[in-house]
């Protein structure tokens, strides 16, 4: 195994996925730090600065090999998915993703560390199964956790990982982040800007900020991950021999109660707030009426996107603080090894909204 890097080899940065949240907050870190960096996306979009932009389809393994061809990554770091109908679907779509690139890069023989980007969903299950009653992981979430007798995606872009670590004789590394928070160039998917949207609407609307999950998640303790920290740590794991092979959780490294983390949203955007009242008032419902209103918003306010749909995510909002227990995980097994990295989650919510007020997203 490659457990080593020989003195002043140059680091050449493979990041999958380089348009989403944490592989553009990777990417700027990485470039920040001197790494040669290549941005793997479906589009040749790309608004890092610094980062030589690559389009291909990882679907399609001719085009993916066509378009690595001149290219030999020394680390590979794998950040995306593809959502679709069902787990098994995810399972047989998520794996390829990672199987063909990987396949695509074998003969090269240049790779000598590859890290992969999951989540809780490893110990929570996919997104049919969520926490089902009576199939409740203990919390707080630890690494050495089995797997859970369910399919789930994770698992199979996991073995991938593994199976061509074994044959081609690089190392590896999972990070598991918490719901991911932050400011992401061309892909605003996230609870972070949802959240956001939301209040910036009740703010124009005169109401208050209305709760839309549960009372576990209301009342019970809970993490996020900032996309820097993750950042942090997927540098940091790549550079360390002692991390190598390894999964690793990852959250800001504080915690936090929805009903005080709500009341500081609410603060910021200077409006009251309506908690949890005995029932879920999904954020969806709320958002799916409102795309008129945003219209209106954003010509009002010089806002670049007029379509809610397009930078609002409900659903996977209403996943995460619907879920019916507390969530919050363990991150000893980095800290063990050296990982310091630690942000104040509040922070990491007013500086992606000052970010999104900056670049004219919210008003």
């Amino acid at each position: 195994m490659k457990t080593q890097e020989t003195q002043n080899t140059k680091h050449i940065a493979l990041v999958v996925g380089s348009t989403g949240m944490a592989g553009s907050n990777l990417a700027a870190k990485l470039i920040q730090t001197g790494w040669e960096v290549y941005g793997l996306s479906r589009s040749a979009k790309n608004d890092s600065k610094g980062v030589t932009s690559i389009a291909a389809d990882l679907l399609d393994p001719e085009q993916l090999t066509e378009a690595l061809k001149n290219i030999s990554p020394t680390h590979v770091f794998f950040t995306t998915w593809m959502r679709t109908d069902t787990e098994q679907e995810n399972i047989r779509v998520n794996s390829a993703l990672v199987r063909n690139l990987l396949n695509a890069l074998s003969a090269k023989k240049s790779v000598q560390h590859v890290a992969l980007v999951t989540g809780l969903k490893h110990y929570l299950g996919p997104f049919e199964a969520y926490a089902k009653e009576g199939n409740f992981p203990e919390t707080p979430l630890r690494e050495e956790q089995p797997r859970l007798e369910l399919d789930n995606f994770y698992y199979a872009q996991e073995d991938e990982v593994y199976d061509a670590a074994a044959r081609d004789g690089f190392t590896w590394s999972i990070h598991r982040p918490h719901t991911l928070i932050g400011y992401a160039v061309g892909n605003l998917m996230n609870l972070g800007t949802t959240l956001a949207i939301y209040a910036s609407i009740c703010k124009e609307k005169g109401v208050p900020l209305v709760w839309p999950g549960s009372e576990a998640q209301w009342s019970g303790l809970s993490d996020v991950t900032d996309a820097q920290i993750l950042a942090e740590q997927l540098l940091w794991a790549a550079t360390t021999p002692k991390a190598q092979n390894e999964a690793f959780n990852i959250v800001n490294g504080d915690t936090f109660r929805w009903k005080w983390l709500w009341q500081k949203i609410a603060d910021y955007f200077e409006i009251e707030v309506d908690g949890f009242n005995g029932s879920m008032r999904p954020l969806d419902e709320r958002l799916s009426v409102q795309t008129e209103t945003w219209k209106k918003m954003a010509a009002q306010h010089n806002l670049v996107e007029s379509d809610l749909n397009r930078i609002a995510s409900a659903w996977h909002t209403d996943l995460d603080l619907g879920r019916p227990i507390e969530v919050m995980t363990d991150m000893a097994r980095s800290r063990k090894l050296g990982f310091t990295g630690y942000q104040s989650t509040v922070e990491s919510f007013y500086d992606l909204f000052d970010k999104l007020r900056e670049e004219r997203l919210i008003p």
